[in-house]
């Protein structure tokens, strides 16, 4: 029967078998891969054979000279971050040149000489690591780091693997496998939706069941002439397609390949129970078994992570050589394999549950223990593991306290997703202690207001928590401000204000707790008048007398806050003398609360210097400090900064990272609706920026700041007058200035006010316009908002019936707009002037219209330039003229082509490209068809191409 059995190839999954099918994939990754930087994934179920793609991929760029490391990610991980990618780095670094080897912190992760667990893992560590490995890749020339089943990665793995993946070694291609069923629901593979930055190739790959063609060949392979079509369509039929499966059944019909009288017929092999095939073949194999096979197979079984001959041994109760002869004994069976570094386990998990399932209650619960009494001998302890066996063994009592251990731990070194899993599996136990339910709640609590992408699933656990009548007053208010926090810090929901007023009450026998629910309280802009003042007083007095540095600095911030939001001029040398010299999380969270607070406002007020470094110093404190939510949120003002200064090339780009890298923060979604109407409105695509203002309204509404209430307003009433329907712009700006007249937010109102003033005058409510104008004036006297007074003189100059007062108001807030770098702003108070002045003085009014026209041109504001030039040419003013396209450009898009091609992928309508570039409906008409033909494209085809 010598041709009936294929050639055993050692080494990899799937060895012993032949590759079959999957050419198409194969291609794929390999053109992926050979053109570094890149980044592939391989998605597929359970058994689908995903590590049997990657591992001939491996196989055939070893052979082509690329280095090929792989890091495996394991279910019952320990929380010890960046584990799987430094068992990689570690296979890499043996085959560097002597000298360039890692330093620092990477060298203590690989080398062992620092225990990860030692200290927290903090972002200012996880940033100094990230840049290390991508220094180490670098250097190492081209490799292909692979990270098997990332749907069991950590949250610092899956991080680094992240910012890994957006910026790339130039010769690294990295290569992850996942299973999509086992991530948590709508949580993509690297944890944040993940788009391929500019220089980078990459491909999904989707692995689908081998088809019956295919696993007759996977048959034939093994079996020669023996794989009968009957056999193969049998076999098939049991494995679903997939690869593992069949493999199994095909591993003892190969042992019995030596005697054709002893293969099992097609009728027989179909009459097995389901799991088609996997439970009788692995059953099968496991029954020739001497006793110390059998109990290593067991102890691997329980054990459930690969482990080395030592504690497999111990685990069975064995002595060293009966233990070894066991394990050659399973390996010679193939029901275990090597899995380097002295490594034994299951070739997949799916046999491990058959040989887990197949042992008595009695024996499984003493192997459980025997994996206890073992694994606590370790150093450190693998504290995930042992409570796993804990509880598996029945000793619930002990497992309590070994789970809350173990979440402790994943805790200080930042793994909060084994910390939530811990915690909530504590919670759903019954009969739970109360201290211990209280501790694991409020432990449960601070994650959820630390880490965003875990406040859904445990909002759900914590409200169950909340809902027991028997639980101690003061758990309840920790518990309460916790989600209260999360659901206004993160969901952006004013909701949880109510919640935050029991929490205070709930704490009031604790008052430096009470205090920080008061502090927040005090953060409600929307609030009845005074209440906010009252609270931060309320909440200072409470910790007057109190030591503790966290809450002190809590309560500064808030009132940094207050007086920014006035305009207070009294916040800057406070702000500028803010200079808290601290290790403490918790103190360092506060400062960066007090600078990004400060920073945004500084935006409002139009103090762009103050707002970038306040921004970008909150944002390394909040690096420091693990606060993601701050993270983005500086990200955010930075963004809006280089939106008002007119920097617009990449920004749809640089916001669409943070709305895949933070999902669950509603701000920016928010933010990304402000940034698209704007452009949209300066492009003259009124329709998407009223649907872009009008989506941002929705999260404005529920906010319990007035910024985004306003803004949206703004953003509304001025697309319905540039739609000519003033009355509208004033039904939309009315209730927003009662807004601004309630919370007094006169010196951020930024846009609001001359879109008010502009529809109320187009709409014959001149009075109320000027009233507005007045009232203004007296609310902004003593206040630093430069922004505010420009928009104030804009106003004035709408008010005005006298063509030279009107220009000089116009003027001097285009002048101020220029001064705090918003030119786009400075240009529509320029366009203003020079309309202002078309009787009264034509030259100056050119010469004005001229400068709108050339500044709104060269940000690419094609309406508003647009506006100016047919203003120009209405009034006959002289000015030299727009550079016409020159004719004759053949295949090639013509610059008013390029134009039109670039409001098309945008999503504009004919009459919004007519509207934007000044030109009659006919001639868009006549520019979009030969854009599309001289592309080759639909219309359809090309905004797909730009996105939405």
């Amino acid at each position: 029967m010598a041709g009936l059995v294929a050639q055993v190839l050692g080494g990899g999954p799937g060895g012993h078998f032949a590759f079959v099918g999957r050419r198409r994939e194969q291609r794929l990754l390999a053109a992926a891969l050979r053109h570094p930087p890149a980044v592939v994934l391989v998605e597929g179920e359970a058994g689908v054979g995903k590590s049997r793609l990657v591992h001939q991929a491996g196989t055939d760029l070893a052979e082509g000279g690329w280095t090929v490391v792989t890091g495996y990610c394991h279910p019952l991980r320990e929380p010890s971050p960046y584990g799987p990618v430094a068992d990689s780095l570690r296979k890499l670094v043996v085959r560097l040149p002597e000298g360039t080897g890692p330093g620092g912190a990477l060298a203590q992760l690989l080398t062992g000489q620092a225990d990860p667990a030692a200290g927290p893992d903090t972002p200012g560590r996880r940033l100094a690591i990230v840049q290390a490995v991508r220094s180490l890749l670098d250097a190492a020339g081209p490799v292909v780091l692979v990270i098997e089943d990332l749907h069991w990665a950590d949250e610092a793995t899956r991080d680094l693997l992240l910012l890994l993946a957006r910026d790339m070694p130039r010769q690294l291609s990295l290569l992850l496998t996942y299973r999509a069923e086992d991530l948590a629901p709508d949580t993509p593979a690297l944890g944040a939706a993940y788009r391929h930055p500019p220089g980078t190739s990459g491909t999904t790959v989707p692995l689908a069941p081998l088809s019956r063609a295919e696993i007759a060949e996977l048959a034939g392979s093994a079996l020669g002439t023996a794989a009968s079509p009957e056999l193969c369509r049998v076999l098939h039929q049991r494995s679903d397609g997939l690869p593992l499966v069949a493999e199994e059944d095909l591993i003892t019909l190969r042992e019995r390949a030596g005697d054709r009288t002893h293969l099992p017929s097609a009728t027989a092999l179909a009459s097995a129970e389901v799991p088609r095939g996997l439970r009788e073949a692995v059953t099968e194999r496991l029954a020739p078994l001497s006793a110390a096979g059998d109990a290593i197979v067991a102890a691997a079984a329980v054990l459930d992570l690969p482990a080395t001959e030592e504690l497999l041994a111990d685990v069975a109760g064995l002595a060293r050589e009966e233990g070894a002869d066991g394990l050659t004994e399973a390996l010679r069976a193939s029901v275990l394999q090597e899995e380097g570094e002295g490594q034994y386990g299951f070739r997949h998990g799916l046999a491990r549950q058959v040989a887990y399932e197949r042992l008595a209650g009695p024996r499984r619960t003493a192997l459980h223990r025997a994996a206890v009494e073992q694994l606590s001998r370790r150093t450190p302890v693998p504290l995930v593991q042992v409570a796993h066996h804990t509880l598996a063994a029945g000793d619930r009592r002990s497992w309590f306290r070994r789970a809350e251990e173990a979440a402790n731990q994943a805790t200080a070194v930042g793994d909060t997703g084994t910390a939530t899993m811990l915690l909530q599996q504590i919670l759903e136990q019954p009969g739970l202690a109360a201290d211990l339910r209280s501790r694991a709640a409020l432990a449960l609590a601070v994650i959820t207001v630390r880490r965003p992408d875990h406040h859904p699933a445990n909002e759900t656990v914590l409200r169950r928590i909340l809902a027991d009548p028997q639980l101690p007053r003061e758990t309840r208010g920790e518990i309460r401000m916790g989600l209260a926090l999360a659901v206004v810090n993160i969901a952006g929901d004013r909701a949880g204000i109510a919640e935050l007023e029991l929490a205070a009450e709930e704490l009031k026998d604790r008052p430096e707790r009470a205090a920080r629910a008061m502090i927040s309280l005090a953060m409600d802009e929307k609030a009845e008048p005074g209440r906010a003042q009252s609270w931060l007083e309320l909440a200072e007095e409470t910790v007057r007398r109190s030591s503790d540095e966290v809450i002190k600095t809590a309560a500064l911030a808030t009132r940094l806050t207050l007086l920014a939001r006035r305009g207070d001029p009294a916040v800057w040398p406070m702000i500028d003398a803010l200079a808290v010299q601290s290790e403490d999380i918790e103190v360092l969270w506060q400062d960066a609360r007090a600078r990004y607070n400060v920073g945004e406002i500084a935006i409002e007020l139009g103090h762009p210097e103050r707002a970038a470094l306040l921004s970008a110093q909150s944002r390394h404190l909040a690096e420091r400090a693990g606060n993601p939510a701050m993270v983005c949120g500086s990200e955010l003002c930075l963004l809006r900064l280089d939106l008002l200064a007119g920097r617009w090339a990449d920004l749809d780009e640089r916001i669409a990272e943070l709305v895949t890298g933070y999902p669950d923060y509603a701000l920016v979604t928010a933010e990304r609706r402000f940034l698209q109407g704007h452009l949209a409105y300066v492009r003259g695509q009124y329709t998407k920026a009223l649907r872009q203002f009008t989506n941002a309204a929705a999260y404005g509404e529920k906010n319990y700041e007035v910024s985004v209430a306003l803004r949206a307003a703004a953003g509304r009433a001025a697309v319905r007058l540039r739609q000519e329907a003033p009355g509208d712009g004033w039904a939309i700006a009315a209730p927003a200035v009662e807004l601004v007249r309630r919370t007094g937010a006169w010196a951020r109102a930024t846009g609001l006010l001359p879109a008010a003033v502009a529809a109320a005058l187009g709409d014959g409510r001149r009075t109320w316009a000027e009233e507005l104008v007045a009232e203004a004036g007296e609310q902004l006297a003593g206040r630093d908002t430069p922004a505010g007074f420009a928009e104030l003189h804009f106003c004035e100059g709408l008010l005005s019936t006298d063509p030279k007062t009107a220009a000089e108001r116009f003027g001097e807030a285009a002048e101020g707009w220029q001064r705090i770098g918003r030119p786009y702003h400075a240009a529509e108070a320029r366009e203003q002037q020079g309309l202002a002045l078309v009787t009264a003085g034509p030259e100056q009014a050119a010469r004005h219209l001229a400068d709108a026209r050339d500044a709104c041109a060269a940000l690419g504001a094609t309406a508003t330039a647009g506006r100016c030039q047919q203003a120009l040419r209405e009034h006959g003013l002289s000015t030299p003229p727009v550079p016409q396209a020159r004719r004759g450009f053949g295949d090639q898009l013509s610059p008013r082509e390029q134009e039109v091609v670039a409001l098309l992928g945008q999503g504009a309508t004919n009459h919004e490209i007519a509207a934007a570039l000044v030109l009659s409906p006919r001639t868009v008409e006549q520019h979009v068809a030969n854009a599309l033909r001289k592309l080759g494209t639909s219309r359809k085809s090309l905004r797909a191409a730009d996105g939405d």
